[in-house]
């Protein structure tokens, strides 16, 4: 399967965020519908434009121009102050939100990040719909919106989510680029800054398309190494690897916002499987056991419970995570419709650290957990090599109707 790579952009972050506040504060004026900007200060007109409203920008201001310029523009301007502290919490609370869909996140700045779709993408009926689940959960928890590109690869993905604003989800897939990508002109393509466009627009070049087409050597005489990317840009050809990072803390864990409310144990189970094997696979991946799991549910209520048991012997394999998650679950659940199902690993040691086991239970846990490791290895070998996707157990897949 192709990588499927989304890119999350909040709309005009800063200005979002401190509308939020002010909002939450007993503001009767939302920023975000009227002509305002963040950053600098109206009396002493220092300063520059931050972030900008919707209605801020049809009067022509632009982000990066000094206050002062944005004032002559629209005499009514609001201007409010930024606020980094604020801004800090508000990125963490959308990275924590969207690492209840995947841990696979790669933060870039304060208010955007990559996320690969392409583990979760057998849970939904399309990317479209799992960008838009994203979205609405956003939206809906945090308050503010955001623009996602969903492509092959990262740069493609960060190009689409630039198209139209706000609250938008686009596509870029490698069939769009000619339609989608390559009209744009050649400032829009990322890495390519002011003095690298003036210098092509002298030659000629004004569209990415044009860029494309230009022969790759020419380009690597003119600007060396610099004109083989923007070559490599302008054709969609970029990295699609995601790099979230996985740390050894005091516990491994992953929870998943459900597409659609989950009313039966057996439906629940199989998202608990697939969390088990994300969790076991992070496990692994830093070198660590777990002693006990945890399992977390949200049901569509809001409503949050969990609870914790100790496993039989440290572990980073599937299966005992699944099954003492399974109980779990059966001693938690009340039967209200679940919204989010979530699995945490903790107490956990190092791959390599002593295991004391009974006499009665230390050869056949010895002999099981020996089948296992080969299994486990065998599968995160495959995966590693054809992708996430290149194995999925048969239950994941949705049943046949009978005929």
């Amino acid at each position: 399967m192709e990588p499927v790579i989304f890119h999350i952009d909040v709309n005009s972050a800063f200005l979002s965020w401190t509308a939020i506040e002010q909002l939450k504060n007993g503001s009767t004026v939302d920023l975000r519908t009227i002509p305002s900007i963040i950053g600098g200060d109206r009396e002493s007109r220092h300063g520059i434009v931050l972030a900008k409203s919707t209605s801020a920008k049809t009067f022509g201001i632009k982000t990066g121009e000094p206050v002062a310029h944005a004032l002559r523009k629209c005499e009514s301007l609001v201007i409010a102050r930024p606020d980094h502290a604020m801004y800090r919490q508000y990125s963490k609370q959308l990275m924590t939100l969207l690492r209840t869909f995947t841990p696979d996140i790669e933060q870039l700045s304060i208010d955007e990040c990559f996320l690969d779709f392409t583990p979760i993408a057998y849970q939904y009926k399309s990317p479209i719909a799992g960008a838009t689940l994203i979205s609405k959960t956003v939206k809906e928890q945090l308050g503010f919106t955001v623009n996602i590109g969903i492509a092959p690869n990262k740069l493609l993905a960060k190009m689409a989510s630039d198209f139209e604003k706000p609250d938008r989800i686009h596509t870029l897939w490698k069939e769009e680029i000619p339609k989608k990508l390559w009209p744009l002109p050649i400032e829009d393509l990322y890495m390519v800054g002011r003095s690298s466009s003036a210098r092509l627009r002298s030659l000629g070049i004004t569209t990415i398309g044009e860029l494309a087409h230009t022969d790759k050597d020419f380009l690597i005489r003119e600007f060396k190494s610099h004109g083989l990317l923007m070559w490599e840009y302008a054709n969609g050809i970029a990295p699609a690897e995601v790099h979230s990072t996985v740390e050894k803390l005091k516990g491994v864990g992953n929870s998943t916002t459900l597409a659609q409310d989950v009313s039966n144990a057996d439906d629940a189970k199989k998202v608990l499987l697939a969390l088990a094997e994300q969790v076991s696979s992070r496990l692994r991946k830093s070198n660590q056991l777990a002693q006990s799991v945890t399992v977390e549910i949200k049901y569509s209520t809001f409503q949050r419970t969990s609870h914790q048991k100790v496993l039989l012997f440290p572990t980073n394999s599937t299966q005992p995570i699944y099954e003492l998650s399974c109980r779990l679950f059966d001693e938690l659940w009340n039967h209200t419709p679940i919204r989010l199902l979530g699995i945490r690993t903790g107490k956990l040691l190092d791959e390599d650290a002593p295991v004391q086991m009974t006499l009665f239970d230390s050869g056949y846990l010895e002999a099981k957990s020996e089948k296992q490791q080969k299994l486990d290895a065998a599968l995160d070998q495959i995966k590693s090599r054809y992708g996430e996707n290149a194995v999925i157990r048969g239950s994941f897949f949705p049943e046949k109707e009978e005929p």
